[in-house]
């Protein structure tokens, strides 16, 4: 087959070439390199599929894959055809659930993501008043962390996302609005023979054992940057662990060291299952806000519960500075 680049007006002969099945056949190719394999997420035959696979690289006229014996590879061009097609079956998937939900009599979805530090406070006031202002309303919060969720907003899983930039490079595809600052605590379990030791060091700590979110989080980043800067490396016994519930309970039935955020250990250490070590973290992480997709609108829904999060954040600020200025008063 001989592929071409076609002109600039090509778009009207693409969307009357191109179905719904092929956009599909496209975005499980993205989540599968096997023909078979994305034949059969789709539910049609592998020969099916290598007929559409043939027909959208014909509608496009240039080649979207290279074949190995692997699989399928996306050429430079093709990975941008695969990922505007997953993005829009995400797209479409949201738009029909929530089309489903209206059918029924409820008032639409809202799908967003939020890392686990601010979901106890914000996130969870925020939600309550949506929920008060739109009963049938269903909600939808995924990830817990902030490459977590800036993944899923990339791949246009959700609206948007509560958390921070994971990389350098996702200023140039997602906007941010600052809403807190977050505190990193050290916490053992109760009884931790830590627990009873005075003069801790994170240079001792690092000798027992450690539980900590991968490395490409933003919090095991800044951990990192602790243990550099006490002359340390990371721990040698160390079990990494992107969710926040898991760490938790891992944290209680082992001699394990953990890292988080205070508003996520604030219950545990309120019921006495984990104790806070006098261990400072040199600095906070970077403060936590609003992710969006540059250039893409927000649906209301997506506004009106954006607008809750600024107003219960400012009103923590608030108090957090009223309670400062009486501590220093006193």
């Amino acid at each position: 087959m001989e592929y071409r680049i076609d002109s600039p007006n090509s778009a009207p002969r693409l969307i009357n070439r191109l179905r719904l099945k092929h956009w599909a056949l496209l975005a499980a190719l993205a989540e599968s390199p096997v023909l078979a394999q994305a034949a059969s997420a789709i539910s049609v035959t592998q020969p099916s599929a290598t007929k559409m696979l043939a027909d959208i690289e014909s509608a496009f006229r240039f080649p979207l894959f290279e074949r190995h014996s692997r699989g399928l590879r996306p050429t430079p061009l093709g990975e941008e055809v695969v990922a505007y097609a997953r993005q829009s079956q995400a797209g479409l998937s949201r738009f029909l659930e929530g089309l489903e939900i209206k059918r029924r009599g409820g008032h639409g979805q809202l799908v967003i993501g939020a890392i686990m530090g601010a979901a106890p406070d914000l996130v969870a006031r925020a939600m309550a008043e949506i929920k008060r202002e739109r009963p049938l309303l269903n909600v939808r919060i995924l990830g817990e962390t902030s490459d977590q969720v800036g993944a899923l907003l990339e791949r246009h899983e959700i609206e948007f996302a509560v958390g921070r930039f994971s990389s350098l490079k996702q200023h140039n595809t997602f906007a941010f609005a600052p809403l807190a600052n977050e505190t990193m605590q050290v916490v053992v379990r109760r009884g931790h023979p830590c627990a009873r030791q005075r003069g801790l060091t994170l240079e001792a700590l690092t000798a027992w054992p450690w539980i900590l979110q991968p490395l490409t989080s933003p919090a095991r980043q800044l951990m990192e940057e602790e243990f550099t800067s006490v002359g340390r490396s990371t721990p040698a016994n160390l079990v990494e662990c992107a969710s926040v519930f898991a760490t938790l309970q891992l944290l209680q039935a082992s001699d394990a060291v953990g890292a988080l955020p205070e508003s996520v250990v604030r219950d545990h250490v309120r019921a006495k299952l984990l104790r806070v070590l006098p261990v400072p973290i040199g600095k906070d992480l970077k403060g936590f806000g609003v992710l969006t997709r540059i250039g893409e609108p927000l649906s209301e829904t997506a506004a009106t519960f954006i607008a809750h999060l600024r107003r219960f954040a400012d009103a923590q600020a608030q108090a957090q500075a009223q309670a400062q200025a009486q501590a220093q008063a006193a």
